[in-house]
């Protein structure tokens, strides 16, 4: 097995994305929607932008099934799945009052 990581990706905006990968590729900054992150910046904030990618967690032994479970968790942990934090559209925010 190869090591699996979950990471968060932060934006010029402060605005997140926390997402996984099977295969640790150092270029491989994830797969947040893009029309989404587009709305939040100018053309002129365009010319100039760089992103942050921090691991949040890692292993060489776990199952896929256990990398998505840690995913979710920072997930909701972070709150990166509310539009006002995130760019995670998944898991589902949990509206309070359930």
């Amino acid at each position: 097995m190869g090591w699996k990581i979950v990471y968060k990706t932060t934006f010029p905006n402060g605005k997140i994305y926390v997402g996984s990968d099977r295969t640790d590729d150092i270029r491989y900054l994830g797969s947040v929607d893009k029309d989404l992150v587009a709305r939040d910046f100018t053309r002129e904030e365009r010319r100039a932008f760089v992103v942050r990618r921090q691991i949040l967690w890692e292993s060489d032994t776990a199952t896929d099934s256990e990398m998505r479970a840690q995913e979710n968790l920072f997930i909701r942990e972070l709150r990166s799945n509310e539009p006002a934090i995130g760019y995670n559209r998944t898991p589902l925010r949990r509206s309070s009052g359930c």
